[in-house]
């Protein structure tokens, strides 16, 4: 079981990430000879002991810099990033009822605008998405819900859907993401929240779908077969679609925070294949994962971390293609793109910006 705090989209966002290109002296944009400089995609990665996020080069996994510095806009323990309809950074921070928040920040620079959406009941954010409705949707972990806010202003609008503690219910809301069907996507780790702690009555850990209209939610994925070098339990935690989302090919990338990447079809959501995640070679492994982000050419971006708390639970980026080959770094082994570094603290968000 994953303990307590973690601590054992729409197609047309894809336009926003593209918008981006170019913005800032890292990412390209006019030389002083007059022409174009390349420009090199990044990632951002959100560290949850770190309380900041770190840039690095998709390309070559070098470090950039830090790009929200530690506790900017009251940032504290931060988990999933999206970029919203305008092209700003929201970021889900906070563990309390009263540190709880989504923070704004510029995508560029890294300044920050202010918390965008709090209260209504928020305790621990974890997965944010902007919906077709307009209004931003957020899972309140520790208390088994999807609350809306103003997707413009960030007032809260309401509780939209709450757990009942039964299998193919909201227990234990993680990742959020809507998918090219306009649908809400979410993953539940099967814990039920009991004044403020999760607790583990042997629910399963599941995808579900909700159809933000009508308010129809039934079981997208049902609970894996456990990992082969996994720690005994499924925790299903980051959601992506792939680049390839034209009719009938469009598949869903789901991370399980107790090691391995799933591939499933977004049209009947049978499972299509498995990508190992254990980069320690152990077994079981001696690292957790986190979220995952597609970045330039297809690119599986995914973020893991030590188990050792004593270590300070080190952070380690890899890297695949859409297949799930590893695209290791120079020097790097497996899908290694950047190596086990003391800078990245147990970190569980990842944003790659194409």
């Amino acid at each position: 079981m994953r303990l307590p705090l973690r601590t054992l989209g729409k197609i047309a966002f894809v336009l926003v990430f593209s918008a981006l290109a170019g913005c800032g002296g890292d990412e390209g944009g006019p030389s002083t000879t007059g022409g174009e400089v390349p420009r090199k995609p990044l990632f951002l990665v959100a560290n949850s002991r770190g309380d900041d996020v770190l840039r690095f080069e998709q390309d070559t996994g070098a470090f950039v810099d830090a790009f929200i510095p530690k506790g900017t806009g009251g940032l504290f323990h931060p988990d999933a990033m999206t970029l919203g309809p305008e092209g700003d950074l929201y970021i889900a921070s906070g563990d309390t009822p009263e540190n709880s928040a989504v923070l704004r920040f510029d995508s560029s620079t890294g300044a920050f605008y202010g918390e965008f959406a709090k209260g209504g009941g928020l305790h621990r954010p974890y997965g944010i998405a902007f919906g077709p409705d307009g209004r931003l949707y957020v899972s309140s972990f520790l208390t088994d819900q999807i609350l809306r806010y103003d997707g413009k202003t960030g007032d809260f609008v309401d509780v939209f859907k709450e757990g009942n503690g039964m299998p193919g219910g909201l227990n234990g809301p993680n990742g959020l993401l809507f998918g090219p069907d306009e649908k809400l996507y979410v993953t539940t780790q099967g814990s039920v929240a009991e004044n403020g702690m999760p607790t583990f009555p042997g629910l399963p850990s599941q995808v579900l779908q909700i159809d933000v209209t009508s308010g129809e939610m039934k079981v997208f994925a049902d609970q894996p077969d456990l990992s082969p070098a996994g720690h005994g339990y499924i925790s299903l935690l980051g959601l992506a679609y792939g680049p390839d989302c034209n009719a009938g090919l469009c598949e869903l990338y789901v991370s399980d925070y107790a090691n391995d990447i799933r591939r499933y079809d977004f049209a009947t959501g049978m499972l299509l294949g498995t990508i190992s995640t254990n980069y320690t070679g152990s077994t079981p492994s001696t690292n957790y994962l986190g979220a995952l982000s597609f970045g330039d050419g297809g690119r599986i971006f995914a973020v893991g971390f030590d188990v050792n708390e004593a270590k300070g639970n080190p952070g380690t980026v890899l890297r695949f293609d859409v297949d799930g080959q590893p695209l290791p770094a120079s020097g790097q082994s497996g899908a290694v793109l950047v190596n086990a570094d003391a800078r990245l603290a147990r970190p569980i968000g990842i944003l790659a910006l194409p």
